[in-house]
């Protein structure tokens, strides 16, 4: 049976978001059908809205989305109808990467998640005169009021959990949090700089002091943020339109950093974290860079350089730690997040574009329109 949604649509690169219904496809054997509840908005999202990242179009966008489970396929084990859940990036289950617990590389990463269609190449949306509308966007397509998803990116939350902020976490929460906690391990007592004081590089800061880091500096040229960023663990901050930025870190490390995180993608931000850091530190570079950016790297300093995605992250398994970490005080999400009405979608994209809003989130109405 089709589902009638309310959605976002994206016509084209460059153009604005228009409002429609549209008719979602019935469910395969191994997806379910999520009523959304909220959904973040994602600097991703405006990439593809941009043109930075290549998409299909017309598409329906979001994929922060959570929300309760209103149907599963026949194939679907361990979710059933009631569930509040996450969801998160799309992943095949079966390539080399995946069957080594490494989804977040799936070798079909792209395609998946950013190619409008699920794996076998079917579509699941069509406008009122039965035109496709491309779906799927990371798996779940959620500037919507339902999404369908596959079960194994849908993370079942807590019964406490806070649903309705709850989207970004599987994404650009998990991205930050987990660069520090997963892709590079941050052990206690270490010196780490965070590069972008956004939603992703302040839940790195946020993990940082999880890890027990025991220098945390971040680096922005936004004061205001700056100043949120030590309320969330960062024990130093450089505005780096003031100051020299590696000449500052070598001074508070004694050397550099043995740590670095950048989320901003900008070259020359890129190339003075690298700097920054000391020989044989370890720099995870995780925001998407315009086409030709290019780094000079020395080759004899030790250094390690990763390029992650998605912190490196298992959703089933990260998510739920979040949230734990979260219920004890420790992670504080919350205070990233600012809440509008779904059809309030421009001046989110607006509040997001200018820094107004540090983690802009959709609230679905009660009853759909």
């Amino acid at each position: 049976m089709t589902t009638s949604v309310h959605a976002a649509v994206l016509p084209d690169v460059g153009k604005s978001f228009v409002f429609e219904d549209l008719t979602l496809d019935d469910i395969e054997p191994d997806e379910v059908l999520v009523k959304i509840t909220a959904v973040g908005l994602c600097h991703t999202d405006l990439a593809v809205q941009s043109g930075d990242i290549p998409g299909a179009f017309p598409f329906v966008l979001g994929h922060e989305g959570a929300g309760v489970i209103e149907k599963v396929g026949d194939a679907v084990t361990g979710l059933q109808p009631g569930d509040a859940v996450a969801m998160s990036f799309a992943a095949c289950g079966h390539c080399r990467n995946c069957l080594a617990g490494k989804e977040a590389y799936c070798l079909y990463f792209m395609p998946l998640n950013f190619g409008g269609i699920r794996e076998d190449g079917t579509t699941t949306l069509t406008d009122s005169e039965g035109a496709v509308v491309h779906g799927n966007f990371f798996g779940q397509s959620s500037f919507a009021t339902h999404a369908i998803a596959a079960a194994k990116n849908v993370v079942k939350l807590p019964d406490d959990a806070p649903t309705e902020i709850a989207g970004p976490l599987g994404c650009g929460i998990q991205t930050g949090a987990g660069t520090v906690l997963n892709s590079l391990d941050v052990p206690a007592g270490s010196s780490i700089v965070v590069t972008g004081t956004g939603a992703v590089g302040l839940s790195a800061i946020m993990g940082a002091k999880v890890a027990g880091a025991t220098t945390i500096i971040a680096v922005d040229i936004i004061d205001s943020r700056l100043e949120f960023a030590t309320t969330l663990g960062a024990t130093h901050t450089i505005n780096s339109k003031n100051e020299d930025v590696t000449a500052r870190i070598t001074e508070i490390t004694g050397g550099g950093a043995e740590y670095g995180v950048d989320t901003t993608g900008v070259g020359p931000v890129m190339a003075s974290l690298l700097s920054s850091v000391g020989f044989g530190a370890k720099v995870a570079f995780i925001a998407v860079s315009k086409p030709g950016t290019t780094l000079d790297v020395g080759l004899f300093s030790g250094k390690t350089i990763v390029g992650g995605i998605e912190g490196d992250s298992i959703p089933q398994n990260f998510i739920p730690q979040l949230i734990n970490l979260y219920k004890a005080g420790q992670f504080p999400f919350d205070q990233l997040i600012t809440t509008y009405p779904f059809d309030q979608l421009e001046q989110a994209i607006d509040d997001t574009r200018t820094g107004t809003s540090v983690k802009a989130v959709l609230v679905m109405p009660t009853t759909e329109s």
